[in-house]
Formats: structure tokens, sequence, C-alpha cells
């Protein structure tokens, strides 16, 4: 039987959470509040659930790549993110699940993780610490989706990607591509991505 460890209705600062058991099912939430906490991470996240919850100045360090995990009931501030996170949303995303009206992510600090095809939800991102390169985040991504449409892009990420844009929800603000990733899938090369990117100054490298 899987064991469920419970994280819920109660307040913790300044402790450490090592979520490292690959045969247990960690919950964060409902009405939880982690203060200068530091969170890691060793499961995925099939082993992660994620209800309204308050982080706050905390440190999340993933020890492998986490994937496909839904922050957004989550509320986000002030935190640094270090570690692979892969399809992953951050932030309110409008209409996506009950409780949705809860996240945000405000004043977060991503430069030290790598994300790969990871959204942001209603907030602005430039006031977010961004990945660098070999990271890049296409910003307003439904607003320049039809103008990045008519230029050309290396390999398939112009009919894939770029061709996908228009349908984000459209609460999303940001979305960040991690290029030696991205590029392997798209039968192109980061060096190529990178001088397909540096036309446009709304894309973040």
């Amino acid at each position: 039987m899987t064991p469920n460890i419970h994280y819920e209705e109660r307040e913790m600062e300044g402790e450490r959470l090592e979520l490292t058991d690959t045969k247990a099912l960690y919950w964060l939430g409902p009405d939880l509040t982690l203060r200068r906490c530091t969170l890691i991470l060793g499961v995925g996240g099939r082993s992660l659930c994620l209800s309204s919850s308050r982080l706050i100045d905390c440190t999340i360090q993933v020890k492998r790549q986490l994937g496909a995990k839904a922050w957004t009931k989550v509320a986000l501030k002030g935190c640094r993110f270090k570690g692979r996170y892969t399809s992953c949303d951050f932030g309110p995303w409008y209409g996506y699940t009950e409780g949705w009206e809860q996240g945000a992510v405000e004043d977060c600090d991503f430069s030290e993780a790598q994300l790969d095809g990871c959204r942001f939800h209603g907030c602005d991102v430039r006031t977010l610490r961004l990945p660098v390169w070999p990271c890049f985040t296409i910003v307003d991504p439904l607003r320049w989706a039809a103008e990045l449409h008519r230029v050309t892009w290396p390999g398939h990420f112009g009919e894939v990607v770029v061709a996908d844009l228009a349908s984000e929800p459209r609460s999303t603000t940001g979305v960040t591509w991690h290029a030696p990733s991205v590029a392997k899938r798209m039968n192109t090369t980061p060096e190529e991505l990178k001088v397909a990117i540096e036309r446009f100054d709304f894309i973040v490298y």
C-alpha cells in the first residue's frame, strides 16, 4: 500500500522538507504555508500532489527532472527554484481547475533552474528572474504568435512550437524552453535557434 504523507492545514518556517521516498505519495496542501523553508523534491510528478498552499521565500530544489506538474494552485512569492522542470505551469491558470485563482508567482528566481516547455500564467514575467541561455523565454506569446509565425525558423521549431503559440491558454504570459532539449526534438541546433531568437526583443535569453 502506498503511504500518503500530508503537509496540510499548518504553517512552517525555516524547516527543511525532504520529499524523497519514491514509494510515497506526498500532499502539499490544502491550507499549507511555508516560510523560508527548503523543499527538496526527489520524486516524480505523479508522487506529488499540489493543492492550495503558500510558499514564501522558500527554496525549491528538484533532485530529478520534474515533469508535467501544475503549480497553478500554489501562491509562490520570493521563491528560488533549482533543478530541471519540464512542461510545468506556474501562476493562476484561468479556469484550469477548481482553486486556480489561489495560484500566483511573484518575485521568484528561476535563474538556477532548467525550464523546458514551462509556462507562466497570470503574472508579469519580466518581474521574475528567468533562466538565461541555453534557456529562453517567449514573453506574451499570444500577442506575438502571428509575428513569430511569419518568419523562418530552423528545423521543425516553427511548424511545431511556434505554430502552437496561438492556442496557448489565454492566461499564458510566458513560455520557457531549454534550447539543447527542444533543438534535439525539432531537428535543429541550439546555435541555429539562438540566431533566430536574437531578432526579437520580447524573447528573453
